[in-house]
């Protein structure tokens, strides 16, 4: 089995094409930096990263063998939420309070689907959809990392 072992931000200048293989991983996945995870053919692959290393679709990986191996953010459930700038604060505050990862951008902010937390949102007089895509979540204030814009 093959050890994925490097991240390089040196490698990000790649283009699919490139790529050896893919790993596609939601963002929970994506969280873990040590554990058995499957390529996009189902090869098995051991991903030994350092500790608290957060994966970004678009990152690159080499693994022991010397492959180049492209991280893909896979599509999962998400809610998306858009309104005035002044619920999109009051609605991120309060999301925020229950430590729920966001990904944000002017005019909407998402999370992983939770239907109470639906509720709350829409109770804050925002619009609610729910969709299907990638998530790319803030990394957090003390986490450092790098951000791709959407």
């Amino acid at each position: 089995m093959s050890t994925l072992t490097q991240v390089s931000e040196l490698l990000g200048h790649h283009h699919h094409d490139q790529a050896d293989a893919r790993l596609i991983l939601d963002f929970e996945a994506r969280s873990k930096s040590r554990q058995r995870v499957q390529l996009a053919d189902g090869e098995a692959v051991a991903l030994m990263l350092p500790r608290g290393t957060l994966l970004r679709g678009g990152d690159w990986l080499r693994d022991d063998r010397g492959r180049l191996i492209e991280v893909v953010a896979a599509p999962e459930w998400l809610s998306c939420v858009s309104g005035e700038p002044l619920q999109l604060l009051r609605a991120a505050y309060h999301l925020g309070n229950r430590h729920i990862p966001l990904q944000i951008a002017p005019g909407w902010l998402r999370y992983q689907h939770d239907s109470v937390l639906d509720q709350m949102v829409i109770g804050l007089g925002l619009t609610l959809d729910r969709q299907q895509l990638p998530f790319e979540p803030e990394a957090g204030a003390y986490q450092g990392g790098h951000h791709h814009a959407d």
